[in-house]
């Protein structure tokens, strides 16, 4: 995509401002803006509460950083990241098999044999 480099640089600011505006309010009314990203990602709803939490810190320190850097991929993988983890917390099945406990490590494999005789 081509773009001027002055337009470009005003998307960044705001972005910036933005992301960092939004981890300003998360720190001083949590809740406020866990509701609001809820409200964004409606999905938050489906992890627990403590998990909620870790996941709105994580996505906006991501988000400022890479505001910042104007490197974005971090954020977009952690976001994916907790979808994927909300998904699996809202099927009570599997989120019960995902947290164990295990049968071991799994079977034991023979060690291959060198193929130098």
């Amino acid at each position: 995509m081509l773009m001027r480099a002055e337009r470009f640089d005003a998307v960044a600011a705001g972005l910036r401002i933005a992301a960092r505006s939004l981890a300003l309010l998360a720190r001083r009314q949590r809740g406020l803006a866990e509701e609001l990203l809820a409200e964004e990602l409606p999905w938050l709803t489906w992890l627990p509460p403590e998990e909620r939490v870790s996941c709105v810190r994580e996505l906006l320190a991501d988000l400022v950083a890479g505001a910042d850097t104007g490197l974005l991929t971090p954020f977009a993988r952690n976001l994916a990241s907790w979808r994927s983890t909300a998904e699996a917390w809202a099927d009570p099945s599997l989120a019960r098999d995902l947290q164990g406990p295990f049968d071991g490590d799994g079977p034991v494999i023979d060690k291959p044999m060198s193929e130098a005789a």
